[in-house]
């Protein structure tokens, strides 16, 4: 980085975003209600809970949610919901990492960008469970401290009006860059 003599650069830790992922995920839970179903009223899946823990160049969503499923049984005179609460990990491998956080600062954050959610519940071959289709989707960042660089000025912001200011580098820090990162901030 070449700077204009009156201009320094500082070094300066800070936290920043140093890790992202995105995982979508269909899975097939199995549901084994107390009688025989005839038919399928409806399937549905509440009380999902998680959590995130880092995992090497991974976040590890840990959660349960509630799955509950309205049947018939008994050649359709009858009617009972089940409930079973399910546990799952979902490992989300980060696409963006900045090689040079600090892993000892590093901390996770998951959101759920699609709930799980019930898109298909079927009685199984053998008559006596529930097939239950599940989507979900997970949103991930890894938080560290890591260090940046700023242009500094001893005379203030005026300094910059008729100076050159070079970002160059020669650590070749900008090749791993995602350039479609910003886009996905911005929608």
């Amino acid at each position: 980085m070449s700077l204009d003599k009156d201009l320094q650069v500082r070094e300066i830790y800070t936290k920043a975003v140093c890790g992202k992922g995105r995982k979508f995920s269909q899975v097939t839970n199995t549901v084994t209600p107390p009688h025989a179903p005839t038919s399928i009223l409806g399937a549905w899946i509440i009380n999902n809970q998680y959590d995130a823990v880092k995992s090497g160049e991974n976040v590890e969503v840990v959660g349960t949610y509630d799955i509950n499923i309205w049947y018939s049984y008994d050649r359709n005179t009858k009617t009972d919901v089940a409930k079973e609460t399910v546990s799952y990990v979902e490992v989300v491998p980060l696409h963006y990492l900045d090689k040079k956080h600090k892993p000892s600062t590093a901390e996770v954050l998951a959101a759920a960008t699609q709930e799980p959610n019930c898109v298909e519940a079927s009685i199984s071959s053998n008559g006596s469970a529930v097939l239950i289709r599940v989507e979900r989707e997970y949103k991930v960042e890894m938080i560290a401290e890591t260090k940046v660089y700023v242009v500094v000025s001893p005379n203030g912001i005026d300094d910059f009006d008729d100076k050159h200011v070079d970002f160059d580098t020669d650590d070749g820090g900008f090749e791993d860059l995602d350039p479609d990162l910003l886009d996905d901030e911005l929608n």
